[in-house]
């Protein structure tokens, strides 16, 4: 069972809507390849094999033998030209951004298709191929009007799963009988309830009514293991990293010793153990995690890490030209005094006590901060805006660190304030750093990625665009009480959780019912 605390489900089974029932994507619909971005390696799915292009300009697929969709009609290269000349044609489809990098779609046989791109792109790979859902063109053409509007009330995919009953509390999904892996799934039935809030999926949780879910519980062990010591388990490895963005279009954050001063001011110590229970490490100042550490960590950075010092910050504020008035508060030259608002959303418990404790800090710091609660859609537009001071955010996830560098430095992904960002919302525009994106991403030599990673660190770790305060986890409890085969430690096969699609399906079919 997967639950989900997101209140009622609307019958909405459309993969590019998002407002997509959880469990749509993997379980019923199936994408091309399967990565894996604990380790960034990747499998053949809907396809059995690639090439991409060597000067990355084109990616071929050659699909499964014998797939079929869950109403018996054939799975050929029609369903997949379909698929993307549609969410070319309604980019609103586009989840994931790839119509900006795809030049056409052919498909010299039905087994076959060949994807152009504008540019070389190396990631399209896990963008298209890992997180791109291929849909049926014989029903889906026959959808009238935009299809970003349609919500495929009785979805017809490729899945391990078919749709049973659908009511607004509860999805009930059983065996696809015509799937392709043999013998797959072991699970006759997945029920996926509703949930209004995360007390109530809690509450589930330690009624033993879950089998996986992925909340964040304060007091886990206390709360949830001890309830049974021997079947209830929870694994947080590391997905991303949650920043403190500074609006570098405002002064004085726009000033490199200001940001330092702020980030040597922080005790993330603090909030590693009290805001967030112990669950999330403190960030590396490059922005790597660790599972990276090995296969991109420069070396000069090895040994870094972050420590809250007032004295490196009182240093810093100093050469920049701040004093300190008679309240403790540094301003500068003009008698502009260091007083900024923290922005968090309403209901994140978690992160308004990361805010709490990162005010004492400032304050400490001479520099004054006052925590702002907003609601999500209010806090959201203001980030994406540029109406604000200071907020904190996660990065974007990936199988390589190549996406949480893209989406928080690329320039294109900015806006001038008042337009909306697409994820660079501190608003950082280097020409370096969009020269060390573009190397990555337009080679397929692991060398030259390694080296445009490694100048990323370098921005990072010098220039500050953005402060790193921890890495954020997949948070994920599960039970081994009626199934075994789940992700761990000693077994990372997959990103785990029930909000990591398609990734629940590659879980789902690694598990066997105790007999």
């Amino acid at each position: 069972m997967l639950a989900n605390s997101t209140g009622d489900y609307p019958r909405n089974f459309n993969p590019f809507s998002p407002s997509v029932i959880s469990g749509t994507q993997g379980m019923l619909y199936e994408t091309l390849l399967y990565f894996n971005r604990l380790d960034g390696s990747n499998k053949p799915w809907l396809a059995s094999s690639f090439e991409l292009a060597p000067g990355a300009t084109s990616v071929t697929f050659h699909l499964r033998q014998n797939v079929q969709w869950s109403d018996g009609q054939p799975l050929t290269s029609a369903d997949v030209v379909f698929t993307l000349n549609m969410i070319k044609k309604y980019p609103g489809l586009d989840q994931v951004g790839i119509n900006s990098f795809i030049k056409n779609v052919t498909a010299p046989d039905k087994a076959t298709v060949t994807v152009t791109l504008n540019k070389p792109y190396n990631p399209i790979l896990w963008m298209l191929g890992g997180q791109t859902y291929i849909v049926p063109e014989h029903t889906w053409s026959k959808v009238k009007g935009d299809p970003t509007q349609y919500a495929d009330p009785n979805p017809v995919g490729t899945g391990p799963f078919v749709l049973k009953s659908f009511t607004p509390q509860l999805v009930t999904l059983s065996k696809n009988p015509k799937f392709w892996q043999p013998g797959k799934p072991e699970i006759e039935t997945l029920k996926i309830p509703a949930y209004n809030s995360n007390t109530s999926s809690e509450l589930a949780l330690e009624k033993g009514q879950l089998d996986w879910t992925n909340l964040f519980i304060p007091d886990i062990d206390k709360s949830y293991i001890k309830l049974d010591p021997q079947h209830n388990h929870y694994w947080f490895p590391s997905s991303d990293v949650t920043m403190l963005f500074l609006n570098l279009t405002r002064y004085p954050f726009n000033l490199l010793p200001v940001r330092q001063a702020i980030s040597y001011a922080i005790d993330r110590d603090k909030l590693s153990k009290i805001g967030e229970s112990g669950y999330e490490p403190v960030a590396h100042p490059t922005l790597l995690l660790s599972q990276e550490n090995k296969d991109y960590m420069s070396p000069e950075y090895a040994n870094l890490s972050f420590r809250k010092d007032l004295d490196k910050s009182a240093q810093l504020l100093a050469q920049a030209g701040f004093s300190k008035g008679s309240d403790g508060i540094y301003a500068d030259k003009n008698g502009k005094k260091l007083s900024f608002k923290l922005n968090v959303v309403s209901g994140y418990t978690d992160w308004t006590t990361d805010c709490q404790l990162m005010t004492k800090d400032f304050q400490e710091a001479g520099i004054k901060v006052t925590v702002n609660p907003v609601e999500f859609d209010t806090y959201y537009n203001d980030l994406q805006n540029g109406n604000y001071d200071m907020d904190m955010l996660w990065t974007n996830d990936g199988p390589s660190p190549f996406f949480r560098y893209d989406g928080l430095l690329r320039s294109s992904y900015s806006a001038p304030v008042g337009q909306a960002a697409s994820s660079n919302y501190e608003r950082w525009m280097d020409p370096a750093t969009d020269k060390l994106l573009d190397q990555y991403a337009s080679s397929t030599d692991a060398t030259m990625q390694k080296q445009a990673i490694q100048g990323l660190e370098k921005i990072m770790v010098e220039q500050l665009p953005a402060i790193p305060l921890m890495a954020a986890p997949y948070w994920y409890q599960y039970s081994t009480k009626k199934f075994t085969g789940w992700p761990d430690a000693q077994h990372p096969y997959a990103a785990p959780g029930t909000a990591e699609y398609p990734d629940i399906e590659y879980v789902i079919l690694q598990l066997h019912p105790v007999e």
